[in-house]
């Protein structure tokens, strides 16, 4: 059976806006250690369209070896994109989505060995409605930002969370594995 993990970045204040964070050498490594690990990964069309940069840093000669590495994985790792607007990728390793997101991950889930990431904060929080997240693995940037959005606005209800792993990078990062009690 598989596993559906979330890894998503936020800030001390709980904010989770990709503007609004300081990942360094160490953040991009860990995150392309994790992605080798993974089988596909999911995402919501503003995510999506937000992760293409890297497939400009492929392209860089001036990016550096973490960043180029992390842009590397991520390109190699299968991605299903979910939106209602987008009419292609433009990634050669990236599809929409034909059916929903509850059939997709039922039937990800259902192969054995596999290791589904979700990258969205949307598509983390049905998952978490649907009770089918089994991870949540978020990155604690080291600092308080000003303004965004809260990363579990909008959830109406408590969920209790049982802790698998923290670690500390050295840039100050925490990364803080949970698994969701149903």
């Amino acid at each position: 059976m598989g596993n559906i993990i979330c890894a998503i970045n936020m800030t001390l204040n709980g904010h989770f806006d990709h503007t609004q964070s300081l990942p360094d050498e160490h953040v991009h490594a860990h995150y392309a250690d994790l992605l080798k690990k993974g089988t596909i990964i999911l995402y919501g069309r503003k995510t999506f369209e937000l992760m293409l940069y890297w497939k400009d840093v492929l392209n860089d000669i001036n990016s550096d070896f973490e960043s180029y590495a992390f842009a590397k994985t991520l390109d190699a790792i299968p991605k299903l994109v979910f939106s209602n607007t987008l009419q292609m990728t433009n990634w050669p390793t990236a599809q929409l989505a034909d059916s929903s997101l509850l059939d997709n991950v039922i039937k990800l889930k259902s192969e054995e060995n596999t290791t589904i990431y979700i990258g969205s904060r949307s598509l983390m929080i049905q998952l978490l409605e649907l009770k089918l997240l089994d991870e949540l693995q978020l990155c604690i940037h080291p600092l308080v930002s000003p303004a965004g959005r809260l990363l579990f606005e909008g959830i109406d209800h408590q969920i209790t969370f049982k802790q698998k792993l923290i670690k500390t990078l050295p840039g100050g990062h925490i990364i803080l594995s949970l698994y969701p009690i149903y």
